[in-house]
């Protein structure tokens, strides 16, 4: 049985979630920066968290921006293979939903059409879509605006694959260092390993949506992700670059099937504002 969902219901849902996700932030990311701030050893650092924890109660009692960069929308929808969309075009439906969103919901527009002639869309579009084909007849959405601060700082690398685990590793703790306070930290932390050099990014980008504080369900990469965070955060970079224990709150490694030549490492960080709203119709 096919079930037809109308392309106007999935636009009212992005619509909906792009406000959300820019004024509510994750439950286990508010959580995250409470454990921090209690545990953080540095006054000035536990005083950020502090200002860090105050800044997003205050966004969602007034339905404001938790940061003035309300980020590009990247949209990831999981589509079941029995549901049909009518009335409008899938991308059309996304595009419409995050410029209405952002638009009537008083978000910056920080979008522009052409990465070179840089004329602002001034309603935030186009969006990021990530479609994937899954069983059934649901369509779960994920919108996450993701801002440059921190988008910027991205890598990648493609590793002869006769380098070992540690210079993997290594490579992921570097990229941390090297970004220091300009992805706003305290970061979280994706980590894309194998397939292609897209899949990587795209792994790393989905790896953000993982709940901080849930490890990788695979031993191996769970304690890997412990030696990295672990190393993260002795860097001593702290909250927002001023120093302290809590550099990352997250660190979430998604590995894919790659070809025997390579070894491709994407590694994307989130700031401590990592947001993302989900829904299913």
């Amino acid at each position: 049985m096919i079930r037809e969902i109308r392309a106007q219901v999935l636009s009212d849902a992005i619509r909906a979630l792009c406000i959300q996700a820019n004024t509510i932030l994750p439950r286990d990311l508010r959580r995250a920066i409470c454990e921090a701030g209690e545990s953080e050893p540095s006054p000035v650092g536990r005083a950020i968290l502090g200002d860090l924890k105050e800044n997003y109660q205050f966004a969602q009692e007034r339905g404001l921006p938790i940061c003035q960069d309300t980020g590009m929308a990247v949209v990831f929808l999981d589509w079941g293979q029995d549901c049909h969309l009518v009335g409008g075009s899938l991308e059309g439906a996304v595009n419409d939903g995050v410029a209405r969103g952002y638009v009537e919901g008083h978000l910056r527009l920080s979008v522009v059409g052409d990465p070179l002639r840089r004329e602002n869309t001034n309603n935030n579009t186009p969006a990021i879509l990530h479609l994937r084909m899954v069983p059934g007849d649901e369509v779960d959405i994920t919108v996450a605006p993701k801002g440059f601060g921190s988008e910027n700082m991205t890598k990648l690398k493609m590793f002869n694959p006769s380098v070992s685990q540690e210079q993997v590793e290594d490579f992921i703790v570097e990229c941390v260092s090297v970004a220091g306070s300009n992805p706003c930290p305290p970061v979280v932390v994706g980590v894309g390993l194998g397939g292609t050099s897209e899949m990587a990014a795209q792994l790393a980008k989905r790896a953000l949506l993982r709940p901080a504080g849930e490890w990788n369900a695979d031993p191996f990469y769970r304690e890997m992700e412990r030696r990295l965070f672990a190393r993260i955060n002795a860097l001593g970079i702290g909250p927002q670059g001023m120093g302290g224990a809590t550099t990352a709150l997250s660190v979430a490694i998604l590995p894919y099937g790659t070809h025997i030549a390579g070894l491709p490492c994407a590694v994307n960080l989130g700031c401590h504002v990592t947001r993302h709203a989900h829904a299913r119709l």
